[in-house]
């Protein structure tokens, strides 16, 4: 890590947000809303400071972040647990608002700019996607009240709702579909992730969505990223089960629902992989993982050599 000099930080609520920079007395405090973030904008640029770190909070901090990269800022969105954990190392435990801002101001100058900027348009599409995923939630809910429910006009009303559910659904993933289409880059990484022989639209949407990163990683990077790399737990004379942590969790959920048909049905490799390993002993949820693994490999694979899935006789 290399420290960076004039890095605010920014603690996020629903109403507020509280503003500090680094090695610095200056403290701040703006509305939450597009009121705010000019005033913030000005304020920052007053004090000299064009980097800021904001402690994901759980969206609330979305608008603010989105303001500040347009207007030029560098922003860092950091994990809660990377803000503990620095809490933690430099043993600070008391915690106010505007405490809460100098330790993420901190934090920010102390991490290194990542390597890959995020994509403004797929971070639009997130939000998206993130309400079909509710949308798919919801029909899921749905489905369980359906099978504890016994009077018919019940029934009739949960099925209405499931059916209105399942075509809103496919609305709004048409819509992402749509606006991933209407750019060339976009489009083509698109057709090359339904290349892969098991990913369907949803996943694809899912991929390229949740990871902007795609096909400019490394295989290991990648499964970390999602969440399905699997972690060492040795010490001494100890070797533990190797695990998966972290992670982005609703694209694992994504390729974990298409890892189930992929190797069972659509994709050869998989097939032959899920066999291998449950022939070997594993657990079935463990060669669940390693195909949902493949399979967002694959998908890095074929963007970052920019040429579609070519199917290979897999052997005996």
């Amino acid at each position: 890590m290399t420290q960076i000099s004039r890095t605010a930080g920014i603690d996020t609520s629903k109403a507020k947000l509280d503003v500090a920079v680094h090695g610095s007395v200056e403290h701040w405090q703006v509305d939450n809303t597009p009121a705010g973030w000019r005033r913030l904008a000005a304020e920052l640029t007053g004090a000299e400071v064009m980097r800021a770190g904001i402690e994901a909070s759980g969206g609330y901090e979305c608008g603010v972040v989105g303001y500040l990269r347009a207007k030029g800022f560098t922003v860092l969105v950091l994990q809660p647990i990377q803000v503990k954990a620095y809490a933690r190392l430099h043993l600070r435990r008391a915690k106010n608002d505007k405490l809460d801002a100098a330790l993420i101001a901190a934090c920010a100058a102390m991490t290194d700019r990542p390597r890959i900027e995020p994509d403004q348009r797929l971070a639009k599409l997130a939000q998206h996607l993130t309400f079909v995923e509710q949308i798919e939630e919801d029909i899921a809910r749905f489905k369980i009240r359906l099978e504890h429910v016994g009077e018919r006009r019940h029934r009739r009303m949960v099925v209405t709702d499931i059916a209105r559910l399942k075509a809103r659904r496919l609305v709004e993933l048409a819509r992402i579909a749509a606006a991933l289409r209407a750019h060339d880059d976009l489009a083509r990484r698109l057709d090359l992730v339904l290349s892969v022989p098991g990913i369907g639209e949803r996943t694809a949407i899912a991929l390229i969505v949740r990871m902007p990163e795609l096909g400019r990683v490394s295989r290991e990077q990648a499964a970390a990223l999602a969440g399905l790399a699997p972690f060492d737990d040795d010490s001494g004379k100890h070797s533990g089960e190797r695990h998966i942590a972290g992670g982005r969790r609703r694209l694992r959920r994504s390729l974990f629902a298409a890892a189930l048909p992929a190797a069972f049905r659509w994709n050869k490799a998989l097939i032959e992989l899920y066999s291998r390993l449950t022939q070997r002993g594993k657990a079935h949820n463990q060669a669940l993982i390693a195909c949902a693994r493949k399979l967002l490999i694959y998908a890095n694979t074929v963007v970052q050599r920019g040429t579609p899935w070519t199917e290979r006789p897999v052997d005996a």
